[in-house]
């Protein structure tokens, strides 16, 4: 789910620069958010690494953290670049085509992902100063599952669901179907 979060994140931006029409180029937006997606995982291995050779506490604690705050900056991302991409369609003529249906993509994508990620960082901030609240459990299957199911699994199938594109129906005149 992370990755296609990315790419909406890097999608939403992307959009909301060509809307603009700013003078400023587009060009290097794309590499931008690229290293700054490497410097992050980079970031994260080192706490891995941290986390395999140290025996200290902190250790998971400051992975967890880090993990939060990187989930709270994907939902602040996802709420300004979708807040400001949705109150510029706003201001779109009622009469231009698709303006109803793109306002309704953009505000249920930055709703749901915006409020997935702050859930995630939530949890996990939570997590790790509460000893009882570890996300990861074990021994609760169960409590997995709906976390996984609320945080991850239902916002991927909704953001597939609103952005799904069947291609129209061909009618060939050769084939007619059989009743």
């Amino acid at each position: 789910m992370t990755e296609s979060l990315h790419k909406q994140a890097s999608f939403l931006t992307l959009i909301l620069h060509l809307v603009q029409a700013r003078s400023e180029p587009t060009d290097m937006l794309r590499p931008t958010y690229g290293i700054i997606n490497i410097i992050v995982y980079v970031i994260q291995i080192c706490i891995w690494v941290y986390q395999l050779t140290s025996s200290k506490p902190i250790a998971e604690e400051i992975a967890k953290l880090f993990f939060a705050i990187v989930s709270f900056c994907g939902s602040l991302g996802f709420i300004i670049y979708g807040g400001r991409l949705f109150l510029m369609l706003r201001c779109f003529p009622n009469e231009s085509q698709g303006r109803r249906k793109k306002l309704n993509e953009v505000g249920l994508l930055t709703g749901i992902c915006g409020l997935c990620f702050l859930i995630r960082c939530i949890m996990v901030a939570v997590s790790a100063f509460v000893k009882n609240a570890d996300v990861d459990v074990p021994d609760h299957p169960i409590l997995n599952f709906i976390y996984y199911m609320l945080a991850e699994i239902i916002p991927s199938a909704l953001v597939l669901f609103i952005l799904r594109k069947l291609p129209p129906k061909r009618v060939s005149d050769q084939y007619h179907p059989i009743f």
